[in-house]
C-alpha cells in the first residue's frame, strides 16, 4: 500500500515455463479476479503499468562484479533472494560496498582500473550471507516442479539457515528459460476470460500507463538474428510464443483474411524494455539493443 489509498499489485511468472500457450499477461489479469484480491481494488482505478524480468538465477549466477572503470550493482547483478522476492537491501548493500572499494582505490590515486576489493565484499559480506542459504531454491524448483520444489527448496532452504549446511550442497541450474520451453502440440491451448474493462484490461490498454515513448522513424531496437525464424520455426513447433510472453504486446503473426501468409510483425514503439523476448525466444533469434534515442517507459510512481 502507498499514500493517498493507492496499491500496487505484482504478478510473478517463472520464465522457466515449458507450456507455451502460457499467456503471462492474461495470468496477471486473472489472478486480479481473485476474490482476496478483487477486494483490494474495488472501487478503484488504474494509474500505471509496467513489467520487467527480474534476475532469479541466486548465487549460482552471479557473473565477475567488476570490470575497468565500473562494476555490476543490484538486479543488474543479480542479487535477488528468490524466495522472499526481495532485491532492494541488497542493491543498497552492493552500492556501498563498490563505493566503498572505490573511494579506497581514489586513495591509492588509482583510476578506470579493476575495483578488486569489489567482489570479494559482496561475496564475503552481507549480500553473500544473504544469498548463501536461499541458492539452492530457485535450481529445485526448476527441477521438480510447483509442490515438490516447494518442499524441498523449503527444506534446503531452512536446514541452512538453521544449522549452516544445505543437504543437497550447492546446485547447478538445468536448461534455460529458452531450452525449457515445449512443443505446442504436447499442450492444450489455454481459454482466458476476456477482461472486463475494470479490474482486468488488454495489453495495449495497458501500455498507455507505462507512458513508454518511442521515435517511430528510428532503427528497431529489436533485432531478429535470422528474419525467417519466428514463421518458418517458431510458428509450426511453439506456435510463436512471441505472441503471448511479450507483456507489451510487441510482437504479433498476421494473417490474410483466409488465415493464409502469415507474417511475424514488431510493434517496437510499444517495448517497455522488460527483455523477456531476448531471454525466453525458444531459437534464441531476438536481440534486445539499445534505442537509438533512449526511449523507453517512464514510471512515474513505479
Amino acid at each position: 500500500h502507498l499514500e493517498n489509498n493507492q496499491v500496487y499489485v505484482g504478478f510473478v511468472v517463472h520464465l522457466n515455463y515449458e507450456n507455451p500457450h502460457l499467456f503471462p499477461y492474461m495470468e496477471f489479469q486473472r489472478f486480479k479476479h481473485h476474490p482476496l484480491i478483487a477486494a483490494v481494488l474495488k472501487g478503484g482505478k488504474r494509474v500505471a503499468y509496467g513489467a520487467r524480468a527480474i534476475s532469479e538465477g541466486g548465487l549460482q549466477s552471479i557473473p565477475k562484479l567488476a570490470f575497468p572503470g565500473g562494476a555490476l550493482i543490484g538486479c543488474s547483478a543479480g542479487f535477488l533472494n528468490v524466495p522472499r522476492i526481495k532485491g532492494n537491501h541488497n542493491a543498497m548493500l552492493s552500492g556501498i560496498a563498490a563505493a566503498d572499494a572505490a573511494a579506497a582505490a581514489l586513495g591509492e590515486g588509482r583510476s578506470g582500473d579493476i575495483l578488486d576489493a569489489y567482489e570479494p565484499a559482496v561475496r564475503n559480506g552481507p549480500v553473500g550471507r544473504d544469498l548463501w542459504p536461499v541458492r539452492n531454491v530457485k535450481p529445485l524448483w526448476s527441477r521438480n516442479g510447483l509442490w515438490g520444489g516447494l518442499a524441498l527448496g523449503g527444506l534446503d532452504m531452512w536446514v541452512a539457515s538453521l544449522l549452516g549446511m544445505n543437504p543437497f550442497g550447492t546446485m547447478k541450474h538445468g536448461k534455460t528459460d529458452a531450452e525449457a520451453t515445449g512443443r505446442a502440440d504436447r499442450f492444450a491451448p489455454i481459454a482466458y476470460p476476456k477482461p472486463d474493462g475494470v479490474l482486468s484490461f488488454d495489453r495495449l490498454t495497458n501500455v498507455a500507463f507505462s507512458f513508454t515513448n518511442h521515435a517511430e522513424d528510428q532503427p528497431c531496437h529489436l533485432h531478429l538474428k535470422d528474419p525467417d525464424a519466428p514463421i518458418a520455426w517458431n510458428l509450426p513447433k511453439y506456435d510463436e510464443p512471441a505472441q503471448r510472453y511479450c507483456p507489451a504486446g510487441v510482437y504479433e503473426v498476421v494473417r490474410d483474411r483466409d488465415g493464409a501468409n502469415p507474417r511475424f510483425v514488431i510493434n517496437a514503439q510499444n517495448c517497455v524494455h522488460c527483455k523477456t523476448c531476448d531471454i525466453k525466444d525458444p531459437s534464441q533469434n531476438i536481440e534486445w539493443r539499445t534505442p537509438q534515442g533512449g526511449e523507453g517507459p517512464n514510471y512515474p510512481n513505479m
